[in-house]
Formats: C-alpha cells, structure tokens, sequence
C-alpha cells in the first residue's frame, strides 16, 4: 500500500481494518503477503499493520550485516512513523524474533505478544535435521517451478499438500517476484544465526501465545515449548500434524486461537463486524 522512511531505510506496510493495532511481523524471505489467510479474518476485529522485513518484498535490501535488534527497531520505526504507541504484536518464524527482541527492548510498546513457529536462539535451539538443511539449501539450484513444489513439502504435511497443491504452487508462483535476492536471504539467515534471547526470556511481562506445528520440519515444536516453559505465563497452543506453514494449514484454527487469546488480553470482545 505504501512506504515510509523508518530506522534509515524504506518499509513496505499495508493497513487493513480498524480498530487497536495488531502488528504482523513476517519470518525468513518472506513479505506481508504471507499473512493473507490471517488478515481476511482479523481486521475485522483489529487494526491490521503488516510490512515487509528488511531485505525482503518491497521494503530496501541493503547489503549490509543485519541483525535482529536492527530488525526490532524497525519494527518500533515502523509504528513511531505510524503514530502508534503501542500495539498487539504478532511474529512467525524469524518474525517470532524479532518480536522478542522488540518487547525486550521495548516492553512498554507491546500490549501482548504471539509467537509463531519460532525459537529463543542460544543454548535453547532444536535445530532442523542436517539432511533437511542440506535439501532446503539445494532449493537454489532449481528452475523456479520446481523449487516452489519442492519447498512446499517443507512447508506443509503430506495431507494438505495433497489436498491443496494445486492452489499453493500457484499462489507461490505469483509471488515469486518478490522474493529477496540471494545477499538480502542470506544477510537475513545470519541475523537469526546470531540471535539470542535464551537467558532474557523470563524478563518478557507481556502476556504471550506460542502457536505451533507438531511437525514443524523448519522449526521443531520443541522450540515452542522451551519458549513457554521460559517465558512467565505463556500459553502454548500446538496444531496436530501441522508443519511450519500452519498459518495457512490450520488458519481457521489460527485465528480462533488468536481472538481468543486477544479478547482475553484487552482485545475487542464484540462479535464479528
């Protein structure tokens, strides 16, 4: 939708609906058009800001370091160009970090805190199987077509996959152009090789969701349950034979576990407008 100048770089966000802010903060190469399942419901009920990630989509890819504390401020940038004070705050993947970095150096702009598909980084990781790794990697070598169909598999289980590939590998394909060049996917990998909120979980005071795939092949579930056993009065909600892409496997479920926690947290708690 548009554009603004922000922690020195230009950030892609869009704003749907009306209501208390909700920011959406997106994981790993990925761009505001992630959240599509998630927007379509929740701005119903909220103020929708979701943007792009340095480095990736629309916002600028400087071929610089990044890391995740520039990546929170961002963020704050984001919401201080906005008019925004503070908002609920919504982070998937590598999204998940940089909203932990975010309500750590920023706890009084976080209203209350979800964490999808994520982890705490440092001596806490459960890291994704080598052969995995080594599969997801080769991805780069692949014509376009094949890559998406193949990176499906890493995203989603076997069932949906089948279910649905047809609609998924279109949709991924429409939207390849926005992909980040190799430097910008690369600047942002080594920002979450270097993150760590391990030891700082249990100063976070803002109430907190932890949402999960329990076959998550990029992020392991047990990231999530080392987040909610650190992290003072989390909620932890996993999704049976979800993988990592569970925002769109299990959206209706998403959702409902995001109102809900929402309302019981100072969201709206009206019905449907």
């Amino acid at each position: 939708m548009a554009t603004v100048r922000a922690n020195g770089i230009d950030i892609y966000y869009e704003v749907h609906g009306a209501g208390e802010p909700l920011l959406l903060i997106m994981g790993l190469g990925a761009n505001a058009t992630a959240w599509e399942m998630q927007i379509t419901e929740l701005r119903r009920h909220f103020q929708i800001i979701a943007y792009d990630n340095r480095g990736a989509g629309r916002s600028d890819k400087p071929n610089e370091p990044y890391s995740m504390v520039q990546m929170a401020e961002d963020a704050a940038g984001l919401l201080d160009a906005l008019g925004i004070a503070s908002a609920h705050v919504f982070g998937m993947s590598m999204g998940g970090m940089i909203a932990q970095e975010f309500v750590l150096r920023h706890p009084d702009r976080v209203q209350s805190l979800i964490l999808g598909g994520t982890m705490a980084g440092g001596p806490g990781v459960i890291m994704a199987r080598p052969q995995l790794m080594r599969q997801w990697v080769s991805l780069a070598t692949m014509p376009p077509a094949q890559a998406v169909e193949a990176g499906l598999t890493f995203l989603y289980s076997d069932e949906f996959l089948e279910q649905h590939r047809e609609s998924l590998v279109g949709r991924a394909l429409q939207t390849m152009h926005l992909m980040p060049p190799p430097y910008a996917l690369q600047r942002q990998a080594m920002a979450v090789i270097g993150f760590n909120a391990y030891d700082r979980l249990q100063e976070i005071r803002a109430p907190t969701l932890i949402l999960t795939g329990t076959h998550d092949k990029i992020v392991p579930a047990e990231n999530s349950r080392v987040l909610a056993s650190r992290i003072p009065g989390a909620a932890l909600v996993e999704f049976p034979g979800a993988g990592h892409g569970f925002l769109v496997e299990k959206a209706h479920e998403t959702n409902a576990a995001v109102l809900e926690f929402l309302r019981a947290h100072g969201g709206p708690s009206a019905g449907p407008k």
